[in-house]
């Protein structure tokens, strides 16, 4: 897991450890919140083959803006839909140095549970759908010429969170995500291995409540 995603990961467990905070506003049933911030995504560190197992690849991190937007069917019950600008990954293979680039725009959708809707911090948990589509792939180095492609992906999301009440509508947002996320990849439309992404995600933003 890189430094980045530590470093979400311990923010949101402080934040969610404090749960002696003084009473805030609670999200009611009904309400829309609306987070705009930065999200990181990190594959995990084994990602797949190709050329029949012979090349191992490495798909490199990107960080893009990002937004939600969840709608509160109740004070514990939250539906929200992640989007992003389209992040650019590096692909490299071992060996080999950058062989490819593509751009990704993952889209994912979570049913979350809010713990504690009247604390100042309120820590919450989300599983859901991801889909995630590739574009713009482009073949570079020793492949340089060659028509690259991935398939799109669908694949489960889990999430842990904790949002920090500023005033009745402001608050800051702090999430990680990990994503199960694969892709078969084509050369010259020929399948020639699989990709393994399975990115974390870590999140940093501020929210506002409608």
């Amino acid at each position: 897991m890189s430094s980045h995603v530590r470093h979400s990961l311990l923010a949101c467990t402080l934040l969610a450890g404090a749960l002696s905070a003084s009473p805030a506003p609670a999200h009611e049933a009904g309400d829309i919140l609306l987070k705009v911030g930065v999200s990181h995504v990190e594959p995990q560190s084994n990602n797949g083959t190709v050329a029949n197992g012979a090349v191992k690849l490495d798909i490199d991190g990107s960080t893009r803006p990002s937004f939600t937007i969840t709608y509160m069917a109740t004070r514990n019950i939250g539906v929200e839909l992640l989007g992003a600008w389209p992040f650019r990954n590096k692909i490299n293979a071992k060996g080999m140095g950058e062989i490819g680039s593509t751009q990704t725009l993952p889209p994912t959708l979570s049913l979350q549970w809010h713990f504690l809707p009247d604390a100042t911090f309120q820590p919450y948990v989300g599983v859901g759908l991801n889909y995630t589509t590739f574009f713009d792939t482009k073949s570079r180095g020793a492949l340089s010429g060659n028509d690259i492609s991935l398939d799109d992906s669908w694949g489960v999301a889990a999430q842990v969170g904790v949002d920090y009440k500023l005033n009745d509508r402001w608050f800051l947002n702090a999430d990680v995500r990990y994503i199960d996320m694969s892709s078969t990849v084509h050369m010259n439309g020929t399948d020639i291995g699989k990709a393994k992404i399975n990115p974390w995600v870590a999140t940093l933003g501020v929210g506002y409540r409608f």
